[in-house]
């Protein structure tokens, strides 16, 4: 009880705080009622693959993988947004993310460890609902989802793990307007899962037949991706 009373008093504090903040001169008032704007972006991503193991033995051996650790990438992109209503509004957000995954393989018996990297080079087509807060001063916080279709266009057949050239997926973050005297300066953070089964299991190409057995050790991959930009607008 004693905990829930300390709770609800820090609530009341915020709260109060919040109502005798005092306003101050807002920068680019009618900013947010134009019905179409254009604007760019920057910022940095890590890419990720769920994985799951098939638990096929190959020769007499079984592969398992993970992707160890998250190699930061980098994103650039120009954004369309267009007015719905004071709250609501459609955003296209084509985008390129530069980056790669580490793979590591280990064997079941032996504990022999395999290490790949898969570069890879996404143009997104992400198309957002943005829904916007009432505006604090110069300050205006946003929730944001959509969907968005990529193309992977730094695909190299001969990479012992081969991932297909397009996927589709769900996207949702969260970020604040930030408004400065001569643009919008915007921070988001959005969460990105992909819907397709990306593992090409086709490698009749592949020259080192060996290599198969990575492959063949998985059964499913679908893509994540976590992505921190700076919106300038």
């Amino acid at each position: 009880m004693k905990r829930l009373l300390f709770v609800l008093c820090v609530l009341c504090l915020a709260t109060t705080g919040a109502m005798a903040q005092k306003e101050r001169v807002k920068n680019q008032p009618y900013a947010d009622l134009k019905w179409f704007h254009l604007g760019f972006h920057v910022g940095l991503h890590a890419q990720d693959l769920l994985l799951t193991h098939s638990g096929v033995t190959t020769n007499g051996e079984t592969w398992f993988a993970e992707i160890p650790s998250y190699s930061p990438g980098f994103s650039v992109g120009v954004i369309g947004d267009l007015y719905l209503n004071p709250y609501f509004n459609l955003r296209l957000v084509p985008t390129i993310h530069f980056g790669d995954k580490k793979f590591i393989f280990r064997e079941q018996s032996t504990g022999e460890e395999f290490t790949t990297n898969t570069r890879s080079t996404y143009l997104s087509f992400p198309l957002d609902v943005k829904y916007t807060a009432l505006r604090l001063n110069n300050y205006r916080p946003y929730l944001i989802g959509g969907v968005y279709g990529s193309f992977d266009l730094g695909r190299k057949k001969d990479n012992p793990i081969l991932l297909k050239g397009a996927d589709f997926g769900l996207e949702f973050g969260i970020g604040c307007d930030i408004y400065l005297p001569f643009f919008k300066l915007c921070p988001e953070l959005k969460f990105c899962f992909g819907l397709v089964d990306l593992l090409e299991k086709d490698r009749s190409s592949l020259n080192d037949r060996d290599l198969i057995k990575y492959t063949d050790a998985l059964s499913k991959a679908t893509s994540r991706m976590v992505v921190l930009t700076f919106n300038f607008e």
